[in-house]
């Protein structure tokens, strides 16, 4: 896996003169160290359509200076801060390593990725040093030469780059106080985020944002809140490839969140343009819950067995090795399964033409007439709705004796309650306040529901595994213990349901 580095920095433009220009940095910092002048040859790459420069992420090829090799930078959420992936010099030819075209494949999503911009940078540095002598940043003086590839326009223009050292642990203060410098010897903020940018100029086409909408309008909240939620998927998409601890859950949220709008915003958005997007979101949140319940069953069923280990009596006693190796395995043998057909998902057409149709609905919004409704209002008459259908979910759920119909009454109920949190979140930016407090109240009443059905899919695979056992000529006793336990988790959820529900349905 490339290293991961975060760079923060800040480009100035002077015109002709900033390869030229010394700022005074006298007494900035307890000293500093002029290196000697190096040229670097870089060539950027991208889809024909500029996919990765319009989400300001760059993929590059250089060489000289001390970092040669590949590099992808990626946008961070912090002010003038990137995430830098530094991957092994590899011939040209080979092209960019696949570790980093993971990194991009939500972006690229197929398509071929080709030299885009050829840069030439005659450098000059000089760091700032502490009074140990270690780097708190470092001043790049740089004279550019760029060509658009493969016959587009050449260009020629000087900047300064100002870069925190890791002495400086990120502290914009010193940034701040280098920039007075610069400012004062007649330099000023780049207009571009990048190299690459200010050699495109005006090829360069910012992804989809939609059309503006009428202010606060319902349209508006509906669209924002799914422009977030596509942000969130292509944010985390490199993280569930890299098998990161929660990304495949926060992918899942965020895939759930974007189907439950279209849901809620029906009286804004055209179902014929988002229903069949809505059931694409329904497979790809499918494909990550495979994965996502595999860690949640096996986190279950851990807690289960050392909480029936530690219980004295007969039971306990029972909880051998062979009974862990047995339940465990009831989640671990579908993990390898599990994960390739994600990630067989992940790069197939399917999911690329599904990140397509979002970005195509937010770029070109299918509104209704509703949308162009004053927020505030049809914020209250969404969640309205919203609740009125949790509302007979419960009522139906509560009226059932204990058993299979109630479990699947109940789960109802919690999906209902889901769709319930996530429009409470959207139109947080027009109501506020009771917004807020609304989407906690949703989040409590889910989370007791997904405890009852969490100890109804864990009870499914213990059934199993107590049937596999009697089968084997084993003991199945541990395994009804907790099969027992968890229908005492189930029946003290429906016994706190009612107080929990009274709780939770609250006008917005």
């Amino acid at each position: 896996m490339g290293k991961r580095v975060r760079e923060t920095e800040r480009k100035y433009d002077g015109g002709g003169e900033a390869a030229t220009v010394r700022a005074d940095f006298a007494g900035l910092t307890a000293g500093s160290r002029a290196l000697d002048a190096v040229r670097l040859e870089a060539v950027y790459y991208d889809t024909a359509g500029l996919a990765l420069a319009a989400h300001k992420v760059t993929l590059r090829r250089r060489t000289g200076g001390d970092d040669a090799g590949w590099h992808l930078k990626l946008p961070a959420a912090q002010a003038d801060t990137r995430t830098e992936v530094q991957a092994p010099l590899t011939p040209a030819a080979d092209g960019p390593p696949q570790e980093l075209l993971d990194d991009v494949a939500a972006l690229v999503r197929g398509r071929a990725l080709q030299p885009v911009v050829r840069l030439t940078t005659s450098r000059r540095r000089v760091l700032l040093l502490d009074a140990d002598g270690a780097t708190l940043a470092e001043v790049a003086y740089d004279r550019v030469k760029s060509q658009v590839l493969p016959e587009g326009p050449a260009s020629e223009w000087t900047e300064v780059e100002v870069e925190l050292g890791e002495a400086a642990a990120g502290d914009p203060a010193l940034l701040d106080a280098a920039e007075e410098r610069l400012l004062a010897a007649g330099l000023q903020r780049s207009a571009s985020a990048s190299k690459l940018a200010h050699a495109l100029g005006g090829m360069l086409v910012a992804p989809p944002a939609g059309p503006p909408a009428v202010p606060g309008s319902a349209g508006g909240t509906a669209t924002g809140y799914l422009h977030d939620q596509l942000a969130a998927i292509l944010a985390l998409d490199p993280a569930v490839r890299r098998d990161e601890e929660d990304a495949v859950h926060q992918m899942r949220v965020a895939t759930r969140r974007a189907r439950s709008a279209l849901k809620s915003f029906r009286k804004e958005l055209d179902r014929e343009v988002t229903d069949p997007l809505g059931a694409e979101l329904k497979w790809l949140a499918a494909v990550l819950g495979a994965e996502r319940d595999r860690e949640v069953l096996a986190e279950r069923l851990a807690a289960l067995l050392d909480e029936l280990a530690g219980e004295p009596g007969a039971d306990a006693a029972a909880v051998t090795d062979a009974v862990r190796d047995r339940v465990q395995a009831l989640a671990a043998r579908t993990s390898t399964e599990s994960r390739e057909t994600l990630l067989r998902a992940l790069g197939s057409a399917r999911y690329f033409a599904l990140l397509d149709a979002l970005e195509a609905l937010i770029a070109a919004p299918p509104y209704r007439r509703g949308a162009r409704k004053p927020g505030a209002e049809a914020a209250r008459a969404t969640v309205g709705r919203d609740m009125a259908r949790l509302r007979r979910r419960i009522e139906e759920a509560l009226a059932l004796e204990p058993g299979e119909e109630k479990d699947v009454a109940l789960h109802e109920a919690r999906k209902s309650a889901k769709r319930a949190r996530y429009s409470g979140e959207a139109v947080r930016p027009v109501l506020g306040a009771p917004a807020k407090a609304h989407t906690s109240r949703m989040k409590k009443l889910q989370q007791l529901l997904g405890e009852h059905q969490d100890s109804v899919l864990s009870r499914e695979a213990l059934t199993g595994a107590a049937a596999g056992a009697r089968a084997a000529g084993e003991d199945p006793a541990p395994y009804d213990a907790l099969i027992r336990a968890e229908q005492q988790r189930a029946a003290d959820v429906e016994a706190a349901l009612p107080e929990a529900w009274e709780r939770a349905d609250q006008e917005l």
